[in-house]
């Protein structure tokens, strides 16, 4: 089995919503794209972990930060990466082989997918270590900007590498900040559960709800100026799933069902098919 295809594997098992527009990439593209993807899911997952304290998380965060920082390819990163035995136990396999998802990425990429999963796991390390202390709504956006802003900010930047797409940067911000709001609303009960509360002091559901629509609304500009191909259809699912699921969690329920999430995608499919179909017979 080739690395692309165990990142394939590995990325089925790890997210509903970014497999189907991953795969969907072509060539490099979907190495490139795959490779950011798992790498920030790999740390995502040590911020998330219910088993480990705030201070351990940071510092496995600034781990990672620092064996990123040090390596010129895939290879010496595995080799200056290294976690005890006891976390090797408690981490999910997408976290552990960080180092084989930093070496999938082409050489000409690599080193900004690597800069923007260290600058990450930095910021992360931060919001562990200070509790996930969110009291303003400028806290939720230094938040939402640290784990997700920056990841619209690296899609750019990946766009603009491949095929040379410009995307607006600050509605870049808006698109990866309005999905990490989704995720906030989404996951409010379980960040409870482990303690951990990221609505801003006094707010409820409904104000984190309009929250999200502002910085969804910057997202639409973002894929407003993309031209038809993969990078819209790659732009295009997350963003229709993430208003469904809002539009799911105004009406009370707990997140979007399966059954809504393939009308979404079938919507998008024949939305998809008749832009192409549009564009060739220009």
């Amino acid at each position: 089995m080739t690395l692309r295809e165990d990142a394939i594997n590995v990325l089925k098992e790890t997210s509903r919503t970014f497999y189907i527009p991953i795969v969907r990439l072509p060539g490099e593209l979907q190495d490139a794209v795959a490779s950011a993807y798992l790498c920030m899911r790999a740390i995502d997952e040590i911020e998330d972990h219910p088993e480990l304290d705030g201070s351990t998380k940071a510092n496995l965060l600034t781990t990672v930060s620092q064996a990123l920082q040090t390596g010129r390819d895939g290879a010496e990163f595995a080799g200056s990466f290294a976690l005890s035995g006891e976390y090797r136990d408690l981490l999910p396999e997408v976290t552990l082989r960080i180092a084989d998802w930093s070496a999938l990425a082409p050489a000409a990429i690599a080193p900004r997918v690597w800069d923007a999963t260290a600058a990450m796991a930095d910021r992360m390390a931060y919001w562990a270590a200070n509790g996930w202390n969110v009291q303003t709504e400028a806290d939720l956006d230094r938040y939402t900007f640290s784990v997700a802003g920056a990841v619209g900010l690296l899609l750019s930047d990946l766009w603009s590498w491949y095929d040379g797409t410009r995307t607006d940067r600050i509605h870049a911000i808006g698109f990866g900040r309005g999905l990490q709001a989704v995720n906030i609303l989404r996951n409010h009960t379980e960040d409870l559960e482990r303690g951990v509360d990221l609505y801003p002091t006094g707010w409820d559901q409904a104000q984190v709800l309009a929250y999200a629509r502002r910085n969804l609304m910057q997202a639409d500009q973002y894929v407003a100026v993309l031209p038809a191909g993969p990078v819209l259809d790659f732009c295009n699912i997350p963003l229709a799933l993430a208003y469904a699921t809002l539009d799911a969690l105004a009406r009370g329920e707990a997140k979007l069902d399966r059954a809504m999430v393939l009308q979404v995608l079938a919507q998008l499919e024949n939305q998809a098919g008749d832009a192409h179909e549009q564009t060739a017979g220009r």
